[in-house]
């Protein structure tokens, strides 16, 4: 099982370790191999994550996640996106920006940190989105009561996590506006581009989740009629609108986790310029990390690990929320990775050892048979 579902990520691996080590010899080797641990540190909570909304895809798509998901996320992402950047931000042509990449990798290194403002916003509130989602939402089973219970009473009111995303947005837009102002103005047109960046993350968010729920929906209803619905297409002959329901479902649901795992990734990609600025080595390290972070989501799904340790969700949940105000803050102070990643993992470990505290629990009430109002108040939270 292990074999099978991590096998690609070892070869992967082995193949662009010895890519490394012919590009820049054992120095190349080493970057490489740290810019692999740094992706898998940063990105573990994306996988929890991922392996809330995969497991509700057939094994189809979730070979598509696999194999095309992985060509979006490694070359589009860690090779492709770095250079849109350079491209979009300097105004340059996508063949000159590849050229100041591989000829002139301080100035490319530069303009790409002078985009980190609207990388930042835009992958922040979409993550902020994420989270504030996930925490206004009233659930069976609760991690931190004395948090999500009141939330969750809030998240009645309709459009709220829109409302406190905005306010967000808007309250670092006009802080970093009034820091660039207190050094002269010089980047006060940056206020511009967080707020437009933000607000493009935000639209983002609302259009590919919107879409990926409500068909989403769409297919749990139809599936509820499934057997009434063969008997018609055997009458009738046309036994093709479910086919392409669940298509344009999975579609969306596939498309809202390649943007997800984009957000994930601007930390990670910005932070593997204080290791490296050479775009070879990034994109190999970057790209064996997000092999591990794709083959530890399907693993995840396939040994039911959610389902048996179930404060984890909750816990990579929080990881984004920190995520998304780690990303904020980055846009005027400097934050280092190691950070970033601790807070991930420590919430995270925290979530999973509450998780087996739960299990416990249950296990001792059920051996002193208690009550099932008993086991009801033990399974409702920490």
């Amino acid at each position: 099982m292990l074999l099978k579902t991590f096998g690609w990520s070892f070869a992967v691996t082995a193949v662009g370790l010895a890519a490394a080590v012919l590009y820049g010899g054992w120095t190349a080797f080493g970057i490489v191999a740290i810019l692999s641990i740094l992706e898998i540190s940063l990105s573990f909570d994306n996988a929890v994550v991922n392996a809330g909304i995969l497991k509700k895809m057939s094994a189809f798509w979730q070979r598509i996640f696999l194999t095309v998901g992985v060509l979006i996320a490694v070359f589009g992402m860690r090779l492709v996106f770095p250079v849109v950047i350079v491209a979009v931000t300097a105004k340059k042509s996508p063949i000159d920006a590849v050229n100041l990449a591989l000829t002139d990798k301080d100035q490319y290194q530069q303009l790409v940190t002078d985009a980190h403002p609207a990388i930042a916003a835009f992958g922040g509130m979409f993550l902020l989105m994420i989270f504030l989602d996930f925490i206004f939402e009233d659930r069976d089973i609760q991690w931190l009561r004395w948090i999500e219970r009141p939330l969750a009473k809030l998240g009645k009111i309709d459009m709220l996590s829109v409302c406190i995303a905005l306010i967000v947005l808007l309250i670092t837009s006009f802080t970093f506006a009034t820091h660039a102002h207190q050094h002269g103005g010089a980047h006060t047109d940056k206020a511009q581009t967080v707020l437009i960046a933000g607000i493009a993350g935000l639209i983002t968010y609302l259009v590919v989740g919107g879409l990926s729920g409500f068909f989403e929906d769409r297919l749990e209803e139809e599936e509820e009629r499934e057997h009434e619905r063969e008997e018609e297409a055997r009458r009738t002959g046309k036994d093709r609108s479910a086919v392409v329901l669940a298509g344009k479902a999975a579609f969306f649901m596939f498309l809202y986790l390649e943007v997800l795992d984009a957000s994930f990734s601007f930390d990670g990609v910005i932070g593997a310029f204080a290791i490296t600025n050479d775009i070879i080595l990034m994109a190999l390290g970057l790209g064996i990390g997000a092999m591990y972070v794709r083959s530890l989501t399907v693993y995840l799904v396939r040994q039911g690990t959610l389902d048996d340790y179930v404060y984890l969700e909750h816990g990579a949940h929080y990881a984004i929320g920190a995520l998304a105000v780690i990303l904020m803050v980055t846009i005027r102070y400097q934050i280092n990775e190691v950070i970033t990643g601790l807070v991930g993992v420590v919430l995270i470990a925290w979530s999973f050892w509450s998780s087996v505290r739960r299990n416990r629990a249950l296990a001792a009430a059920e051996g002193k048979d208690t009550t099932s109002d008993e086991r009801t108040e033990v399974s409702s939270g920490v």
